[in-house]
Order: C-alpha cells, then sequence, then structure tokens
C-alpha cells in the first residue's frame, strides 16, 4: 500500500465506525506550552481537560507533527524523523479499553494484513485489564503480551493531571525467532508502530491515582513506520513518502543512492526528511529567525543546506526541495500548493543568508588558525557548527591540513549540553493548568458575549481573583479580575484589543461599589475582566452594570474595519495572494502584518490609502452574518491561514470589497471611519511586511503632530512649509563638505605625523617592521598612513599602526596593518594577523592580507597589543 493509501484506509476504517474525521491542525498550536504540534492529541488537549466542549464522541485524524528533541538520530537510524504523520482514533468519554483493542487488531491484522504470527503487544505491569483483553477477547499468543514498567507504558499528562496505562503493537521482523525471551528494546528485530493510551486516572499533587468520570482513548500510529512495514523497505526513508526527495537530492548531488556509503545515504536521508518538515512549517506560516519556532526552521533549513554541501551540491538548491516537497504532499496538504510562491521565497532568501553566514564561518576559523593553537577546541568547534553551520567534518579536514586535531570530546560535550536542553523543551505536552485565573475558568461555563448588540447589561459576579489568589470578596483598592455570568466588553482576540469601562453596581456593603476595567482578555471561553476597585466592595453573587466606554469601543471599531480594507487594497494593488500573518486593532493605531517577499514601494501605499479612502467615502453598509464555515469559504470570504475556526463561523461582509471571518467589532458604514492614514511600512521578519497606520479620530491627532513639527522646523529655518525639504538638503549638502574637507585634512596630518614615524623602522631578516602609536586619527586616515609607509619602505615593510581616535575616550581602539608583497609571501596576511591582535583590546576585524583594519574597547591595552604584534612579527620575520 502507498502512504496516502494507508492513510485514506485508516480514517475510513474509522469513519465506517462513528468517527468525525478532522482535519489535521497547524504546525503552530493554540497552546503557549510548546512551540510545535509534538503529538496527534495536540489539538484536541483542551477537549481531554475539559476546557473546550468535544467536537463529536469519537474523532479520527492524520495529524502532521514535527519534533527535533533527537535531530542528530536523523537519518543515521532506521526512524526517527524531524517531521512526521500521526494517524489517531479518539474517545472523548464514549468507548474505552475494549473496544480500543479489538479495533486495533482488526485494523492491523484486518485492512493492513499483518499476520498475528508477526505481531507483539506490551500492557503496562499492572494492566491485568489489558492483558485480559489481548489473551481472552482478542487471542492473542500469552507468550507475546509482554509487561513493561511505568517509563514505558504509563502515559502521564504532567507531575499532576490525566493519566493512564498504555498498550502498543509491535511488528516483529524476524518472528522465526521464536516466542521465548522477547525483548522489544530489540530494534533490529521490532518495530512499534500503534500506541494506545487509556486515560482513566487522575493524578492528584501527592501522586494519589483517582478514577476519572470520563474514561478517554488516545491513539497514535506512526503513517511511516506502517509504511515501512507494509512496503517492505528497511527504513522509513526508503518508502514512498520520503524517497522521492531522497532521489531528487541524489539527482542534484549527480549521486547514486544506492552506491553511496553510509555518510552519503545518512546525507541524504537528512535532506529528505528535513525538505518535508521545513516546507510544511513555512506553509504554516513559520519564518526562519533566531529565536523559538522560527530557530528550528532556521536549523533545520541549514542541516538541509550543509547535507548537500557534504553530498557537493555546491549551489543553491532549497527551491528545487521545495518543489519535489510540495509535490509529493499536496494531495494530503492542498494548502502546500497554494502557498508554493511564500514558501518558495522564503526557502530562498534564508539559503542565500546561509551561504554567507558560512564564508563568515570560514573566516572565523581563519581567525582561530591563525592564532596558532595547539588544538582547535570543542567549544570554538561547536560555535562553528552550531552557530555558522560549518561541519565538523570539515573543521576536521581544515585543521588536519595544518597539522591540528580538533577536540572532539569537547565538541561532543557542547553537543549533548544543546541535546538536553531540546530534551528538556521539547518531549512533553503538559497538560496541568496554570495560574488561578486558569483553575477558575477551568471551572466555569463559557461567558455569553452581548457585545455586538449592548454596550451596557447587568451581570451576575461569576469568580473573582484577587491580586492574583482566588477569592470571595474584593474591597477598594484591590486588583482584581472579575468573571460574569454575561458580558458586553469584548474579550482581547483575533488582533483586537479588549473593551474599557467600569463595573458599578450597589456592592456587597450595600455603599456602592466602582470598578475600573483597564483590560479584558479571554481564558478559552471564559471573558476575565481586569482592573481595579476605585470604591466599596464586590464579592460573588453580586450584580453589577457593566459600561464599556463607548468612545474607546467606536475607535478599536473603526480601526478593525480598516484593517479589513487594508487587506483588500493590498490584494488588489500588491498581489491577490497576499495573506494576513497577525495584526493589531488599538484604540489610536492599527498594525497589519502580511506575507509579501518585498518592500511595498511608496507609490503603492499611496494607490492603498487612496482606495482605502475612497471605499470610506462611499459609505458601504457592512453586512455580518452567521454561516457554516464551508458556506462562507464558498462565498468568499478569507480566512486567516493557520487560524481554527469553528463549523458555524461570524462573516463581516463590506459588499464588493472584503468578505471575512472575523469575530471582532465593526462599525455599521464605513462612513463611520472617516479618514484612513498610512504611517509607516517595515519588515518584521524573512518575507513578512508590517503596515501601520490610524484612522477616524487618531488620523487628527497624528496630523496635528506632524504639523507641530513642520511649524518648528519653518521656525529653525526660517523657511515656509514648501521650502523645508529644499533648506534641509541644502544644509546637508554643506555639512557633506565639510566633513569631507575635515576628513582630507585629517588624512593629511596623518600621513604628515607619518612620514617622521620611518625612521623608526627595524630590520628583522630581510624584511622592515614598523609598529608604532599614532593617536588623533580616524581609521580611513591610519590606513592611508600606513599603506604610505609601506610605499615609502618597500615591497618588504609590514606596519602596524595603532591609536584612539580621539585621545579622550579610551573606549575606541582603531588597529591598521599593511603588508608588503614579500611579508605576504612570508606567510603572514594583515587580515588575519590584525584580527588576533585587536582581541586583545577587547575586539576584532579584519580585512585584506595587504591591508586591514580592526577595532577595540580597551584603550588600556593597546600599548600591550602593539608590543605584541611587534613580537609576533618578529619571530615571524626573523
Amino acid at each position: 500500500m502507498s502512504g496516502a493509501e494507508i492513510r485514506a484506509a485508516f480514517l475510513d476504517f474509522y469513519e465506517q465506525r462513528g468517527h468525525k474525521p478532522m482535519a489535521s491542525a497547524s504546525l503552530v498550536p493554540d497552546d503557549p506550552t510548546v512551540l510545535l504540534t509534538i503529538a496527534g492529541m495536540l489539538p484536541f488537549k483542551p477537549v481531554f481537560l475539559g476546557q473546550q466542549p468535544r467536537p463529536a464522541a469519537r474523532a479520527t485524524s492524520a495529524q502532521k507533527c514535527i519534533r527535533t528533541n533527537d535531530i542528530e538520530n536523523v537519518g543515521r537510524t532506521a526512524r526517527h524523523h524531524t517531521f512526521f504523520e500521526m494517524l489517531g482514533n479518539f474517545s472523548f468519554g464514549d468507548y474505552f479499553k475494549e473496544q480500543a483493542i479489538q479495533w486495533a487488531w482488526e485494523l492491523s491484522t484486518g485492512v493492513f494484513g499483518l499476520s498475528p504470527q508477526n505481531l507483539v503487544v506490551s500492557v503496562f505491569r499492572e494492566d491485568d485489564e489489558a492483558e485480559a483483553i489481548w489473551r481472552d477477547v482478542v487471542g492473542v499468543n500469552p507468550k507475546r503480551i509482554i509487561r513493561m514498567d511505568e517509563a514505558d507504558n504509563f502515559w502521564a499528562s504532567g507531575p499532576t493531571g490525566p493519566c493512564g496505562p498504555c498498550s502498543e503493537i509491535y511488528y516483529d521482523f524476524k518472528p522465526e525467532l521464536g516466542d521465548d525471551g522477547i525483548d522489544l528494546e530489540d530494534d533490529g528485530r521490532f518495530i512499534e508502530f500503534y500506541n494506545l493510551v487509556f486515560m482513566q486516572y487522575n493524578r492528584d499533587a501527592e501522586g494519589t491515582l483517582t478514577p476519572l468520570a470520563n474514561r478517554n482513548i488516545d491513539t497514535g500510529m506512526g503513517l511511516e513506520r506502517m509504511a515501512q512495514i507494509l512496503q517492505g523497505v528497511p527504513n522509513n526513508y526508503e518508502t514512498d513518502l520520503i524517497y522521492p526527495l531522497i532521489e531528487t537530492a541524489a539527482g542534484l548531488a549527480g549521486v547514486d543512492y544506492r552506491a553511496l556509503d553510509d555518510r552519503g545515504k545518512t546525507s541524504l536521508k537528512v535532506i529528505g526528511d528535513h525538505s518535508r518538515a521545513i516546507t510544511q512549517l513555512i506553509c504554516d506560516g513559520v519564518t526562519a529567525s533566531n529565536l523559538g519556532r522560527g530557530y528550528i526552521l532556521r536549523r533545520l533549513l541549514r542541516r538541509v543546506v550543509r547535507h548537500g554541501r557534504l553530498l557537493g551540491i555546491d549551489k543553491p538548491f532549497l527551491t528545487a526541495m521545495g518543489e519535489a516537497s510540495i509535490a509529493l504532499m499536496q494531495a494530503a496538504y492542498p494548502q502546500l500548493n497554494e502557498r508554493r510562491e511564500v514558501i518558495l521565497a522564503e526557502l530562498q532568501r534564508e539559503e542565500a543568508r546561509f551561504l554567507e553566514t558560512l564564508e563568515r564561518g570560514e573566516k572565523l576559523l581563519a581567525d582561530v588558525l591563525a592564532a596558532k593553537p595547539q588544538q582547535i577546541s570543542g567549544e570554538q568547534a561547536f560555535e562553528l557548527y552550531d552557530t555558522y553551520g560549518f561541519p565538523l567534518e570539515l573543521t576536521e579536514e581544515i585543521a588536519e591540513e595544518h597539522g591540528l586535531t580538533v577536540d572532539l570530546a569537547g565538541f561532543e560535550a557542547a553537543m549533548e549540553a544543546q541535546r538536553q536542553r531540546a530534551k528538556a523543551a521539547a518531549v512533553s505536552i503538559d497538560l496541568t493548568l496554570q495560574g488561578a485565573i486558569d483553575q477558575v475558568a477551568a471551572e466555569l461555563e463559557a461567558t455569553q458575549f452581548r457585545g455586538y448588540e449592548l454596550l451596557e447589561q447587568s451581570s451576575c459576579v461569576l469568580a473573582l481573583v484577587v491580586n492574583g489568589e482566588p477569592a470571595q470578596r474584593a474591597v477598594a483598592g484591590d486588583a482584581v479580575q472579575v468573571v460574569l455570568d454575561t458580558t458586553p466588553f469584548y474579550g482581547e482576540g483575533g488582533g483586537q484589543v479588549g473593551d474599557r469601562g467600569v463595573l458599578c453596581g450597589d456592592g456587597a456593603g450595600g455603599d456602592g461599589v466602582i470598578v475600573a476595567i483597564e483590560a479584558v482578555s479571554r481564558n478559552r471561553s471564559v471573558f476575565v475582566h481586569s482592573g481595579r476597585v476605585e470604591r466599596g466592595s464586590l464579592a460573588i453573587g453580586d450584580v453589577v452594570h457593566g459600561q464599556v466606554d463607548r468612545a474607546c469601543r467606536r475607535r478599536a471599531q473603526a480601526n478593525h474595519t480598516a484593517t479589513h480594507l487594508l487587506q483588500a487594497a493590498l490584494k488588489q494593488v500588491v498581489d491577490p495572494g497576499i495573506g494576513q500573518a497577525g495584526s493589531l486593532v488599538d484604540f489610536d493605531r492599527l498594525r497589519f502584518d502580511f506575507h509579501c517577499p518585498r518592500a511595498v514601494t511608496p507609490a503603492e501605499l499611496q494607490q492603498i490609502e487612496a482606495l482605502i479612502n475612497g471605499w470610506i467615502s462611499e459609505a458601504h453598509a457592512l453586512e455580518v452574518a452567521e454561516m457554516a464555515i464551508d458556506a462562507a469559504k464558498a462565498a468568499g470570504a478569507v480566512a486567516m491561514f493557520g487560524e481554527k475556526y469553528a463549523d458555524v463561523v461570524r462573516v463581516v461582509d463590506v459588499p464588493g470589497v472584503s468578505m471575512e471571518l472575523c469575530g471582532g467589532t465593526h462599525v455599521a458604514n464605513t462612513a463611520e471611519i472617516g479618514l484612513f492614514k498610512i504611517v509607516g511600512e517595515s519588515g518584521v521578519a524573512a518575507g513578512i511586511r508590517r503596515i501601520e497606520a490610524v484612522a477616524g479620530a487618531a488620523v487628527l491627532a497624528y496630523l496635528n503632530e506632524r504639523d507641530a513639527v513642520v511649524k518648528q522646523l519653518g521656525e529653525r529655518f526660517k523657511a515656509q512649509p514648501g521650502e523645508i525639504v529644499e533648506r534641509v538638503v541644502q544644509l546637508s549638502d554643506e555639512l557633506k563638505a565639510s566633513q569631507k574637507a575635515l576628513a582630507a585634512a585629517r588624512e593629511e596630518l596623518a600621513l604628515a605625523k607619518s612620514a617622521a614615524l620611518a625612521a623608526q623602522a627595524q630590520a628583522v631578516g630581510g624584511s622592515v617592521l614598523l609598529v608604532a602609536r599614532l593617536d588623533g586619527v580616524e581609521g580611513a586616515g591610519l590606513q592611508s598612513a600606513a599603506q604610505g609607509l609601506v610605499d615609502q619602505l618597500g615591497a618588504a615593510a609590514a606596519v602596524v599602526l595603532g591609536g584612539l581616535p580621539d585621545p579622550t575616550d579610551a573606549g575606541k581602539v582603531i588597529l591598521v596593518a599593511a603588508f608588503g608583497p614579500d611579508v605576504i609571501a612570508a606567510g603572514p596576511k594583515a587580515g588575519a594577523f590584525i584580527g588576533g591582535i585587536a582581541k586583545l583590546c577587547g575586539g576584532g576585524g579584519g580585512g585584506r592580507p595587504n591591508l586591514a583594519q580592526a577595532g577595540g574597547r580597551d584603550g588600556a591595552a593597546l600599548d600591550g597589543a602593539l608590543e605584541q604584534a611587534r613580537q609576533q612579527l618578529e619571530a615571524a620575520l626573523g
């Protein structure tokens, strides 16, 4: 069976048994405790915790996942991956252990045709019930039922919370070895392909296990592992899910996978595995960076390039791998083709950046070698590897050419430290609750939001958190978080900030209470009103009257509708394929982030602004309706990529202009916006642009501020508003001319000072050496002086000058080295040499072999550094 047929067979099997098919969630989870979707059950975590209603009593999915905690094993073992697909069936308080086991066996032996002689099952050592079901109901040979300890066969969400025993099904590649002494740790013989988790207990802080009222089933079958079994190949990489990518990479490298040694095959496997991962990550909106999931993408991407270079691919090739990955996976994930341009553009940009970084790594290694160490330390080798993507093998090869070795033990120690940091952060899903408000919200029903129709409403206080602790009562001065049964206050979401306002009422003491609401957020579906008690006291059960700040709400509505118009204008003016990457709708401004490989030009910004103000003046009446998600998409409603939506969604339509899925608050008519003004356009990440703007009343404040600046400039320059630019250009030109004349004068002064230094040169062997201090001269002047001295002293001259550009500032040091052709031929290179000397002054730098400049921050160390330069050159040239 092909990978696609295995996926379809699994989902069909469970759909026929009453499971609702669920689409794969994004790799970017709606969960702050994890960076990426690392397990098939993660999208259902709120359901298992009772924080969200179950989508159905039974569900099934093929979930894309990424794990990087064992990244160094990718390509080296038969079944380690970063990207993988987890097939799962789930029961939310419906069927339990016996039914799950029977269906798992029926699927494995009936649908996938696996022989019972090739199957072994494991159970938790204390789970007599599961063992009895496997043995007496299913009929598994008792010798092929293996009891395992808690580390292998007991699943826990965290130190406390839901937990339960597991049962796993293994495939036996060598059943002829018999049933005695089975060791499931033998990876050469057994592979685990189906894991059944029986979520039946809750563990408290003392470790006591209490049966859950509603028991759940969470299972996972690795698609790649089942493909290896059914396709009869020696590892997951040679299945049809990955091998086409290996063939693509082999073709680019001009090699034959079957003919390569283990090292070459490993590189091709890494490229195949990582290409799937980086393509899916970019598709789900991740961009390369040095933080969080962006760093994971960058690291995976750079490993692909590095292994390509090890195979001899000496030109950019990531877009080719991206094209192949899209072609391979688009049938199961059509959004890959929809976001093809975004994916390929990000791959191209990041590969170009990395190739530049790789060149810097080569220069860094040259600096390390220039210091003539006894050995390249493990820390240096690891920095080259981890920061610059420099292969350890290449570091070893270059070191060997220089008669050096690499401290491999130190390198492995640094690598292991990084592995442990990654493992600690990446392998578990914590289902435990955090903080008082989380605990309170988990016990409450969803808040009824009435703010679309009402800005004032009476409500009942359901819960209070005072100064971070659950409480029954709050008094004047307390910082509070209040949960109401219904609310007119909009809770922060969809990029829009929460409402402000007040809660007022008779109060717990009957003396009247006023609570100033500064922010409203959402904890799951519970609205949390944060503020401070200004007067009186408040208790659970009190009835309060909520009043939304109308002015703030109007400004937020104007900015939110303007954001929709902005996206529509960008699609019309710049690119129809532009997609939202994030937004902020505040009371006094709006911000819109979007996927775009280039900056929006000033002319385009002007066109966008005019288009939006035109729509505003046309006074379009907005139409808001709720409809089924499929009907909304069919009608053309724009959804934010990667966002999760309910079956019924709210659609905000500006007829003929924009239609989006949105739960935010909006104006009734575009004319209410008044004006729209773009105040900035910038790049916030690779392939992500940001437009900042103001709308409505905020435009007047913005224009007043700019008008005040123009008036001040006019007074300062004695110019009318229309003459200010010309006056500034004139002053700028005058300043540049003065600076140029000053630089020329300083250079002449440096040459004059340096001429007197020539007499200090000394003969060293067949060379002429001059090391001197020259303060009060900038870098360009110092370079001119050094080169002039070499010209004066001849081809065998080596000149090193150092000084403080400002003698009163010991925090800035400049060092320059200029070497004649004969000196370079003898070995020393100016760039590598002066970089090492600058480190003595707390700096660095480099340049060409004949002329280089470096800097430092410790002027007190300058004389010692110059003396060290003298000694090193005397040794090298003597």
